[in-house]
């Protein structure tokens, strides 16, 4: 979804909410004139998290007669869902929703408008939940326990800071934050209350068996970013290991005669793995109850940084670029292929076979607003292009015939069910996954271009989607506020197929932005990860917020201001695709994240102003990537004849052939190459 999209608030047409007389349809402007007042009801909405609750808005004229006339209502897209005459509580606060009368260029009058406040508070809690690490406590030592709060839809209460007791501090302490120190050997009873609800766990503290404590680390050859994993090894008096002791981690960091200055963290350490972010000599510490272990070894730094040399660029400065893709032609010829944002439609082909000199061969307008998505089948045999914002709102999806290259000829379009808007799309080689309207995605037998049908679909509650991708017959697919979902449409573990998709599993990211997936199996560990981005447009609530408002406004319809993004890549460990986990995140503070590559353990990140990232994503992925020296390159392309000029906003990046190709929203298609760590400077 593109940047300018998301500025505005999510918009829907509320046709015919008036259930007054019709007017005839010659006449719409006279009917807009004669709207005297809009009136909503209920004039205001207190909801619960979850809730959805019925606003009607009406268009009345002096008389209060009601007019049947066009009315936008609007609301905050992370706090409410407005579909129809229906709200949604998403968030927690206080909100508003927006009714305007739509008014047309003609009308020669400013649109009417009404604000509904709607306050949305938290369900109450119906459950408390006492999780605790670990089954045994000893004597000396400290568990944590939390305390989870569910509603009585099973929802979580985010934060819930229970109220902890012991029933024999003389046995064990409990902290405010659920930590229980064992002082003594007996049974104690830890308890939590929040909201009304209440939990407790009882406890049999025995004495603490160990006599030593060896720490074993493997931690030759680490460089910054690997993960070392800590094994603690408790032992009785005879020499024996005891499972079960709760261990404490913990490490000092010195530079070892580098000089470097870095902050006190320089690492990252939990669950018996550590990572660290800057060379030095670190010394790791283990503890369990009266025991200490210690032991030190030396990081060097990742050293991966490359040069790079512009290859050439395919300007586009008439309009904004969105998506492309590139693959080899059946003539053999390097070809890609670029979409248009708000740009009526067009979309560009080039012959890229020489990136130095990227040249347009030809080009298709559809009836769109947007071509936000472009991609090629794997086999290069039909492109798929998504249509937003079409003159008769049917949208749809256009297929592109490429059995003759360097020409594009529309095969066939698909309209049926795909009306909302196609945001995103996923050909393979018989099958295209199109989303619709951000509500589902359809999956298209496209065996024949020219008859292509619905086979299947998803829609998953109330989720709303912005991208899928499919990887050994798993569709991925990035869903906002409810994160990852994962389908078998074909791989047949969950005995799925794509005329009856299965549901695997979900994972929430944190922020609730899940935008854009990039699946991706490493070859060296066996990792399946799978990588998730946000998209934030807008930096409200940070240092750098954005161009404010004010008297000076240097934007104009000639010199347009670029735009400012957050958001950042969350990188999942899918080995287990039932029990999904969040492992690592990319993140670079002050620009935003879109759409991912991962390819030959390299991620090719388009990062908005941020430009190209390029990063090594080899091995072990924790802690965020940024901060540990993997970083291999940065570009960002700088444009004194862009659409908006000298402003980098990548919005794709791919590897193609040694190269790596990207375009950017400002000012079109670009190619780069890193270069050698051995080469000569260029000069």
């Amino acid at each position: 979804m593109h940047p300018r999209l998301i500025l505005s608030v999510p918009v829907l047409f509320l046709a015919a909410l008036a259930l007054a007389p019709v007017l005839h349809a010659q006449e719409p402007v006279e009917a807009i004139r004669m709207v005297d007042r809009l009136v909503a009801e209920p004039a205001s909405l207190v909801l619960q998290r979850g809730e959805t609750a019925h606003l009607q808005v009406r268009a009345l004229d002096a008389e209060g007669g009601e007019l049947d006339v066009p009315i936008r209502v609007t609301g905050p897209r992370q706090a409410l869902q407005v579909r129809g005459s229906e709200i949604r509580a998403l968030a927690v606060g206080e909100h508003t929703v927006t009714a305007v009368l739509v008014v047309p260029p003609d009308a020669a009058m400013e649109p009417l408008r009404i604000e509904v406040p709607v306050v949305v508070e938290w369900p109450p809690v119906t459950e408390l939940h006492i999780e605790v690490e670990g089954d045994r406590l000893f004597e000396g030592t400290v568990r944590r326990h939390r305390a989870q709060a569910l509603h009585p839809d099973g929802s979580h209460r985010p934060g819930a800071r229970a109220q902890w007791r012991s029933s024999d501090p003389d046995v064990a302490r409990v902290d405010e934050f659920g930590n229980v120190s064992a002082l003594g050997v007996g049974s104690v009873t830890i308890s939590a209350e929040f909201g009304g609800a209440a939990a407790e766990v009882r406890h049999e503290v025995e004495p603490f068996p160990a006599r030593a404590l060896e720490l074993e680390v493997h931690a030759e050859g680490v460089v910054t970013g690997d993960v070392v994993h800590l094994r603690a090894r408790a032992l009785d008096e005879r020499g024996q290991e005891i499972q079960g002791l709760p261990v404490t981690w913990g490490f000092n960091w010195d530079a070892g005669g580098r000089d470097i200055v870095a902050p006190g963290a320089t690492a990252d350490i939990r669950d018996g793995s550590f990572v660290a972010q800057v060379p030095g000599e670190y010394t790791i510490f283990a503890g369990s109850g009266p025991l200490t272990s210690r032991l030190t070894f030396e990081v060097e730094d990742r050293d991966v940084v490359h040069d790079v040399s512009l290859l050439g660029q395919g300007r586009v400065s008439r309009e904004h670029t969105s998506d492309f893709w590139i693959w080899e032609g059946a003539d053999g010829r390097d070809w890609a292929l670029t979409g248009t944002w708000g740009a009526d439609g067009w979309a560009y082909l080039w012959d890229v076979t020489d990136p130095g000199s990227m040249v347009k061969t030809d080009s298709v307008q559809v009836d769109a607003r947007t071509v936000n998505d472009v991609k090629t089948s794997p086999d290069g045999r039909y492109a798929t292009l998504t249509r937003e914002g079409a003159s008769d709102r049917r949208n749809g999806l256009v297929l592109l015939d490429l059995s003759d290259p360097g020409r594009l000829s529309i095969a066939s379009v698909v309209e049926e069910g795909l009306t909302g808007g196609v945001h995103n799309a996923f050909p393979t080689d018989d099958y295209v996954y199109a989303l619709s309207g951000g509500d589902k995605y359809l999956i298209i037998d496209v065996s024949d271009l020219s008859a292509p049908r619905t086979v299947g679909e998803v829609q998953h509650d109330d989720c709303r989607i912005h991208d899928v991708w499919v990887h050994d017959g798993l569709a991925y697919s990035a869903q906002w506020g409810c994160g990852l979902l994962v389908y078998d449409v074909g791989n047949g573990g969950w005995g799925g197929s794509p005329e009856a998709p299965v549901f695997v599993s979900q994972i929430e990211t944190p922020g609730g932005r899940t935008h854009a997936v990039f699946p991706y199996y490493q070859e060296d560990t066996g990792i399946f990860y799978v990588y998730l981005g946000d998209e934030i447009i807008g930096r409200s609530g940070m240092a750098w917020g954005g161009q404010p408002e004010g008297p000076y406004q240097p934007g104009d319809d000639q010199e347009m201001v670029p735009e400012q993004t957050a958001g950042y890549i969350h990188i999942i460990d899918f080995s287990d695709p039932e029990a999904p986990r969040k492992v690592a995140r990319y993140h670079v503070p002050e620009y935003g994240s879109h759409n991912i590559w991962v390819e030959d353990d390299v991620l090719y990140q388009a990062y908005y102003e941020g430009g190209l990232r390029v990063v090594d994503v080899a091995g072990e992925l924790r802690g965020n990537l940024a901060d540990q020296g993997r970083e291999m390159a940065v570009f960002k392309p700088f444009d004194p004849y862009g659409f908006i000029r000298n402003a980098p906003m990548v919005w794709s990046a791919m590897p193609f052939k040694g190269r790596i190709y990207m375009s950017d929203h400002n000012s079109g298609l670009w190619s780069v190459e890193l270069q050698p760590r051995d080469a000569p400077p260029v000069s």
